[in-house]
Parts: C-alpha cells; sequence; structure tokens
C-alpha cells in the first residue's frame, strides 16, 4: 500500500465517512440543478411555442374582422377557421366565426357555435342579438322575441347603453316587418323613454313611429326634431303627414306648406297639402265660419255627393255598382229642390240633414266604386272629423 492510499484510508477511518458518500450530496445538487434548468428551459419552449400559436391566431383573427366589417363573409369564415386552429376554445373567434356563418346564410352552422357559447356565456348581449337575428331569419318568432330581449337587458362590452338601444331599434325593425305593430309601438315607448334630445335620434324615432301608425307619437318626435333644426325637410314632411292622420288640419297644412316649399319634388306631401286646404276649405261646420259661408259650403258639397253619385252609377233609376241602395239617389233628388243657401238659411236644422246625406253618399260611393279623390275625399275626411258629433 502506497503513502496517499495510507493517507486516504487514514482520513476515512479519522471521519468515519466513506469517500463516495461524502461526495453524493454534490452530484444530487448537480442533478436537481440540471432538472430545474431542463424544466425552465421546457416551459420557456411551452411559453415561445404557445406565444407563437396566439400570434398566428390574432393574425388570422384580425384579418377575419376586417373582411367580416367589409361583409367579405366567405374569406371571413376561412380566417376564424384558420384562427381556430392555433386557439380552438377562443369565444371572440367562434363568435365572429358565427357572425360571418350568419351573413353566408349558413346559419344551422352558426347556431351550433352560438348555442355554446350562449350555454357559457347566457347574458352576453352581441350572442344572444346573434340568435336573435338567427331566428328572425328563420321564422322563430318567439325565439327571436326572446334573444332580442336578452340582448337588450344583457351585459355589453364598451358603451352598453347604446349597443342596448340599438338592440331595441332592430327588435322594432323586426316587429314592423313581421306586421306586429302593437309590440313594436310598445317598445317604441321604452325606446322613446331613454333618447336623448338628439335630432337624428328623435327624427329616426319619429320615422319608427310613423311606420308603426302611432302618428300621435311620431308628431311629437318630428316636433322635436324641428325645435333643434326647423328647416329639416324630412321632419317637416313626416310632421306634416302626421298631424294629418291624426285630422289636426290647420297644423298639417303649416308642415305641408313647409316641406313643400323646402323641397318642391315631394310629391306626396304636396298631395296632402292639397286634401288639407279642402277639407279646411269645405268643411261646414268650423267654428269660424259665418253662416253665409258655412251655406255656400253645404251646397257645393251636395253637389259634389250628386256628382260622385252619378259617376258611381247611383243615380235614381241606374244599375250601377250602388243601384243596391237605389234610395240614395231617390233621396238625393227629393231633397235637392231644398238646398238652397236661402232655404238654409230660413231652416239651419236643415244642415244636418244634408250633410247627413251627403257622408252617406261619399262613404257608400267610396265602398262601392273604390277611393276617391279631390273634394269627395275632402268630404270623407270630414264626416269623420265629425262623425258622433
Amino acid at each position: 500500500m502506497n503513502g496517499s492510499q495510507g493517507e486516504k484510508q487514514a482520513g476515512e477511518k479519522k471521519s468515519g465517512v466513506p469517500f463516495f458518500l461524502a461526495r453524493e450530496p454534490v452530484i444530487l445538487a448537480l442533478l436537481f440543478g440540471l432538472a430545474v434548468v431542463c424544466f425552465l428551459a421546457v416551459g420557456g419552449l411551452s411559453r415561445l411555442f404557445h406565444a407563437q400559436q396566439d400570434s398566428l391566431g390574432n393574425r388570422w383573427f384580425t384579418r377575419g374582422v376586417a373582411d367580416l366589417n367589409a361583409k367579405k363573409f366567405d374569406p371571413a369564415v376561412l380566417e376564424f377557421h384558420t384562427a381556430l386552429r392555433y386557439s380552438r376554445d377562443n369565444y371572440s373567434y367562434q363568435l365572429n366565426l358565427a357572425e360571418a356563418l350568419i351573413g353566408l346564410g349558413r346559419t344551422s352552422e352558426a347556431y351550433s357555435y352560438l348555442i355554446n357559447l350562449w350555454e357559457q356565456e347566457p347574458e352576453d348581449g352581441l350572442v344572444n342579438l346573434a340568435l336573435a337575428r338567427i331566428a328572425a331569419q328563420t321564422g322563430g318568432t318567439n325565439q327571436a322575441l326572446r334573444y332580442y330581449h336578452n340582448a337588450i337587458y344583457a351585459a355589453w362590452p364598451g358603451d352598453g347603453e347604446e349597443q342596448r338601444r340599438a338592440a331595441r331599434v332592430e327588435l322594432i325593425e323586426y316587429l314592423l316587418k313581421i306586421n306586429a305593430k302593437a309590440q313594436a309601438q310598445a317598445e317604441l315607448m321604452a325606446l322613446a323613454a331613454n333618447l336623448g334630445d338628439e335630432s337624428a335620434e328623435q327624427a329616426h324615432l319619429g320615422d319608427l313611429f310613423l311606420r308603426s301608425q302611432d302618428y300621435q307619437h311620431a308628431l311629437s318626435a318630428y316636433e322635436m326634431t324641428l325645435k333643434s333644426n326647423r328647416h329639416d325637410r324630412a321632419a317637416l314632411a313626416g310632421a306634416g303627414l302626421s298631424a294629418y292622420e291624426t285630422e289636426r288640419y290647420q297644423l298639417a297644412q303649416k308642415y305641408l306648406q313647409a316641406a313643400v316649399a323646402a323641397d318642391p319634388t315631394d310629391a306626396q306631401s304636396a298631395g296632402l297639402l292639397r286634401t288639407t286646404e279642402l277639407v279646411l276649405e269645405k268643411d261646414p261646420f268650423r267654428m269660424e265660419l259665418s253662416a253665409a259661408h258655412r251655406n255656400r259650403n253645404v251646397v257645393d258639397a251636395f253637389a259634389t255627393a250628386g256628382d260622385r253619385l252619378k259617376a258611381c252609377g247611383g243615380a235614381s233609376g241606374s244599375a250601377g255598382p250602388v243601384a243596391a241602395q237605389p234610395s240614395l239617389g231617390d233621396s238625393w233628388a227629393e231633397t235637392k229642390p231644398r238646398v238652397t243657401e236661402r232655404n238654409l238659411e230660413r231652416d239651419p236644422d236643415l244642415v244636418e240633414s244634408v250633410m247627413d246625406l251627403v257622408f252617406t253618399i261619399e262613404r257608400q260611393t267610396a265602398a262601392t266604386c273604390g277611393s276617391p279623390t279631390g273634394p269627395d275625399m275632402a268630404l270623407i275626411l270630414i264626416a269623420k272629423l265629425h262623425e258622433g258629433n
């Protein structure tokens, strides 16, 4: 045994620990350190891989959004599908893909994505709105109404109030499309309660009320618009039509005159204005008329009704469309000698009986010979204005 071996054995004897055991903690420490390094390296590589996947997914998603906004639905679908390859459970990717599929009319595919998203987030406004659109396209009215209402009261990112208002407007458009005017009017009242005084918003509200045939509220909305911009041609025409439909003819005349002055090509307003002016001119029951003016109007109205009756084939002895009630022609002929301004002045009660006959003739001929025009139309409106009085 040489000297070094002896010294080693002597050292081991002195310390009482074998040499290989003394080196084992160092080896274990080195192995642990190597494991940590390897773990960190693998983690880093994994994060790098996922970051790269996310980057690629976002890149395709961004392209898809651009095409979706441009209504290029075919490439948008391909781009969203590609994005989902890199992040198959991404909520936004699936939602936008569903919207692109709806744009292509592939509603069943879109529905499968959306209903899955709805189960995850039943209060998501975007998902509920998309489901409402699918139900509306496929004729599921009850489902459409349910999802639209969910969207109106749902959680929205960003300016939620504006998004809810837009969802309600879309619901109103849908109700008008399916001719559910009463429901549309109820939704419009809710919309009006949360709408500001901004001119464009009130003008749009007036248009929607007009389409739902709620003319009184339409008039109020248009008048709100005109407070901000009294020369708004569309609002003037809308206010004129709304006042006309609510039988407020003097107000209608004011707005329709302004509408025609602002836009001479507005044929509808011009036609309504002519009829409105005839109503105001020929109404014998207007309070401000003198007795003489009233009596002249009654004589003119009687002559107009007689002409209409003859044109419709209802004169005494005719076999035209109103021959089933020949008494109208007989009644008109029997009454004719009495209808003079002098007789009407002597017998004010004659005014009522003559105008009752005029209104009956105009209503009957309108039912049998079609809608009248000009003075005859004015007499129909005057009859409606004073019925029950």
